[in-house]
């Protein structure tokens, strides 16, 4: 299978390629060009999670071998790394509601899921490649990413990794988590802007010529675990099967018998992964979108345009802060049926203008499969509170924005299909949100985000997760900080540490 480049400007690679780049040459995204099914949903109901990563991941891989794609998987999804012996527990709600909990491993967010197994993939890359330089991960982050792709890089032979967060545009904990993150290799560097501004530095760098040279020059090449890079994307497919199979293995449902999905997203990686399961096979019903007041998501899947020119605003659920949802590329492409020259065109409309409209063809094909609302801040936090008191279950921010959701998706369409509600931290990550959704004023002010954790431990009686433990203790070991406009000269100024 070889992947294309969604602007068409670039020659197709293999996967190996695709992973170890990142990023096309033409600075659009890599495809697969045919799309691989999964086969008997029947055969895979009884395989572990490594089984099922591995079966799910190795048609998309035909340049690595059965052999490597295995050790990735088994090295990934262990019980070293993971708390939770099922990887991805389904946590069912009420009769036709499931919580697919995704933040067991050791960053406690879902990025986890495909960070922990991108190294090993990326490795295999560069051996299968013949590729003699390192690999330079770059990669910007709303707050879980980073975290996840730090602490999956960390001391991975032939990788360096740099990531670059905005100031002020994630919570504590996972400020803290990134800089007291341990390593050799690793690297972290905040920047004074928001998320967009980060990506839009590091897409910048990718593409910089002159910043290249002088990196290849210190004998290091590209890549990137942003879900740009079709090795982040392909791990997430995986779970989708498995809450699906899941539910088939409680009897709740048969195959092949749709279900829907709700993903709390602001880049549309996630939702992306649930689009491309759909298209292996997996019987889907309907992939609702579920935004926070930052809503350019819901905008463009309920009119067809999309506008990156809204005012930006910082919520409780950070990782979903975003204005340019880089993975809908992703989509649009595949839409319409892999025209690259529209893909290119709406692309460069977005960069020009802020701004661009699809045909209604597209707009169409896009609506068939997508739903999507958003919630602000206060339904965020009211739904939070309500599920603690109506379940005894306690979700983060982010997966009460899906939550809340998903009530007006049942509201405007009567569907009782059953549904699964991706979870995509723990709750604990974002604890003083959740605090002030259960709690007193008087019994969270003046306290810290640290002993929080403590609070929520004590009301709650849910522990909290071994890689959230003592973060306040741990020695700061990471201390830039750089203006949007110097994102390029901090990279080579890091490698110049070295």
């Amino acid at each position: 299978m070889k992947y294309i480049s969604t602007r068409g400007e670039s020659s197709p690679v293999s996967s190996a390629e695709a992973i170890k780049m990142g990023i096309a040459p033409d600075g659009g995204l890599f495809v697969p060009h045919k799309q691989p099914k999964a086969g008997s949903l029947e055969a895979l109901i009884n395989l572990s999670y490594p089984e099922l990563a591995r079966t799910i991941m190795a048609p998309y891989l035909e340049s690595f071998s059965e052999a490597q794609i295995a050790e990735s998987a088994q090295k990934a999804y262990n019980p070293q790394k993971f708390a939770a012996p099922d990887i991805a527990p389904l946590h069912q709600a009420d009769e036709k509601r499931h919580f697919l909990e995704l933040w067991h491993g050791p960053t406690c967010a879902f990025k986890d899921m495909a960070l922990q197994v991108l190294p090993h993939l990326l490795r295999a890359a560069m051996m299968n490649t013949n590729e003699t330089a390192d690999a330079l991960v770059l990669t910007a982050t709303s707050g879980d990413t980073g975290t996840a792709a730090l602490e999956g890089f960390r001391d991975v032979p032939g990788t360096r990794i740099i990531v670059f967060y905005p100031e002020e545009g994630v919570s504590e904990t996972q400020k803290r988590q990134m800089i007291t993150q341990e390593g050799k290799n690793v690297h972290v560097i905040a920047v004074k802007g928001n998320f967009d501004d980060a990506q839009n530095g590091v897409k910048a760098i990718f593409s910089h010529q002159g910043v290249r040279e002088k990196v290849n020059a210190r004998g290091y090449n590209f890549s990137s675990a942003n879900s740009i890079n079709w090795g982040r994307l392909v791990p997430q497919i995986v779970y989708y099967f498995r809450a699906y199979l899941d539910i088939c293995r409680r009897g709740l449902i048969n195959a092949p018998t749709p279900i829907n999905f709700v993903v709390p997203t602001g880049n549309f990686g996630n939702i992306l992964a649930a689009y491309y399961a759909m298209q292996m096979g997996l019987p889907v019903n309907r992939l609702i979108c579920a935004a926070n007041s930052n809503n350019v998501l819901t905008e463009f899947i309920n009119t067809g345009s999309y506008d990156r020119r809204k005012n930006f605003v910082r919520t409780i659920s950070p990782s979903m802060d975003i204005l340019i949802s880089s993975n809908l590329e992703r989509l649009l492409f595949e839409l319409t049926e892999q025209d690259a020259a529209k893909t290119s065109r709406w692309m460069e409309d977005l960069k020009e203008t802020g701004n661009y409209t699809i045909d209604s063809k597209t707009a169409h094909a896009l609506q068939e499969i997508f739903w999507s609302d958003y919630a602000d801040d206060a339904e965020t936090m009211a739904t939070i509170r309500s599920i603690f008191d109506k379940h005894n279950y306690l979700i983060d921010t982010h997966t009460a924005v899906a939550t809340a959701v998903f009530k007006k998706y049942l509201s405007a369409t009567g569907d009782d299909t059953h549904t699964v509600i991706i979870s995509t931290a723990s709750p604990f990550k974002f604890n003083r949100s959740v605090a002030q959704s259960l709690l007193e004023r008087q019994q969270v002010e003046g306290k810290s985000d640290f002993e929080l954790l403590q609070t929520l431990e004590e009301k709650t009686g849910l522990p909290v997760p071994p890689g959230l433990k003592n973060l306040e203790t741990k020695p700061i070991l990471h201390h830039s900080t750089v203006n949007k406009d110097s994102m390029a000269e901090a990279v080579l100024e890091a490698l110049n540490e070295d």
